[in-house]
């Protein structure tokens, strides 16, 4: 059994080495394993207009008047939103506005307190 790695493109498990090189016979891929990028997880940070990194439990500030979807309400500019909570999607902040409830909004439209 051969201790050559998957084929990072079509992750055939029928590679072979040859020479200083790793090829593929389904795909017709070569690589080296010096020349395969480390899979490393990356956080994804959300910041807000101003560039300032937010974390889970930060305190923001809306910059601009925001319209509520399906209502005739208006978030006004300067309201205060403590205790976000940081999601993936569009919508990255998810929080509680006094008034208004549950509410996700855009890390754009915000700014750190």
């Amino acid at each position: 059994m051969s201790n050559a790695p998957s084929c990072p493109k079509c992750h055939s498990e029928y590679t072979y080495e040859d020479g200083n090189l790793f090829v593929c016979p389904e795909c017709a891929h070569e690589w080296t394993l010096e020349a395969e990028p480390e899979k490393v997880e990356e956080n994804k940070v959300t910041k807000d207009t101003n560039g300032n990194v937010l974390t889970d439990g930060d305190t923001v500030s809306v910059i601009k008047d925001l319209k509520v979807k399906g209502t005739s309400s208006v978030i006004k500019i300067g309201t205060r939103v403590k205790g976000i909570r940081l999601v993936d999607g569009d919508h990255d902040i998810d929080c509680k506005i006094d008034g208004f409830g549950a509410m996700k909004l855009k890390s754009q439209f915000v700014k750190k307190i």
